[in-house]
């Protein structure tokens, strides 16, 4: 009941639905930038929504599949390849035993998740087998790792096809919650930040997204002492552009925030690729 790795691409991880609550041992939750499209994957194959799947970014994974297994592919519509015979993302598709499955890289979107009927049953790490590429926790994956697969749900694979959600390649809209430290910053800036797009860099990862635009400057120049963090928030350093933290950001921070993307944005954000807008709206 194992997958076996043989080329990771770009970047793999496995990721669940994370670690919460254990900030005070300095964990973060880390788990799936994008959670909505793990859960449509996971509810496609009648797996709990917390399963473990694999997400890849910019495509380039290559599976050898040593068992007989249906899979569905979220997030970034990457093609998909089953011996050759292309398949459809958004659509579970089958796997038979010794065949070897390829993803090739998205049209649109940044990470694409690979479920398997079952879970990927990796050992849990603090009740989690998310990787924190921050915190260091997790299994890597290179060529030659064994995944193993969960048994099958008792529940049937009824699910034909799913509501198709790929990400956008024109500008992104998100909304935010202007605070905590909106107050450290000028009216002009909170206009600014409202108003004038940002662009997606290439200094992005599972830890956050560096963004460029105009800065945004402070009402106030004093230190500010660190204080917790959390997933969306646009942390401004001396520069004057935000900082747009994702799933593996760090639990505590010194720079003001000016602003924290709404929950349900957070997953469309992290399907941003560099050069990509972002347009911030309340």
């Amino acid at each position: 009941m194992t997958l076996e790795v043989i080329a990771p691409g770009p970047f793999t991880t496995i990721q669940d639905l994370g670690r919460p609550g254990r900030a005070a041992l300095g964990v973060g939750a880390s788990g799936a930038a994008d959670p909505t499209a793990l859960r449509l994957a996971n509810r496609a194959l009648g797996n709990p929504e917390e399963s473990a799947a694999l997400e890849v970014t910019l495509g380039g994974l290559t599976l050898h599949s040593h068992i007989a297994v249906y899979a569905v592919v979220t997030g970034a519509p990457a093609p998909i390849t089953v011996n050759g015979r292309a398949e459809p993302s958004y659509a579970p598709f089958f796997i038979p035993k010794g065949a070897e499955v390829r993803l090739a890289t998205p049209p649109t979107g940044l990470r694409s998740y690979l479920a398997v009927r079952g879970g990927i049953e990796t050992p849990p790490v603090l009740g989690s087998r998310s990787t924190d590429t921050l915190a260091r926790l997790g299994t890597s994956l290179t060529p030659g790792t064994i995944l193993p697969v969960g048994p099958p749900p008792t529940t049937s694979l009824t699910i034909d096809v799913l509501p198709v959600r790929p990400p956008p390649a024109g500008d992104l809209h998100l909304r935010v919650l202007l605070g905590p430290r909106a107050d450290w910053f000028t009216e002009d800036a909170l206009r600014t930040l409202l108003s004038e797009p940002y662009e997606v860099t290439t200094q992005i990862d599972r830890v956050g997204m560096r963004l460029n635009g105009p800065p945004l400057a402070r009402a106030r120049t004093d230190e500010l002492p660190s204080e917790g963090m959390v997933t969306g928030a646009l942390q401004v350093p001396p520069s004057g552009t935000p900082v747009l933290f994702l799933a593996d950001h760090p639990l505590t921070g010194g720079y003001p925030v000016i602003a924290v993307v709404a929950t349900a944005d957070i997953g469309r954000a992290a399907q941003a690729r560099p050069g990509q807008k972002l347009r911030f709206h309340t």
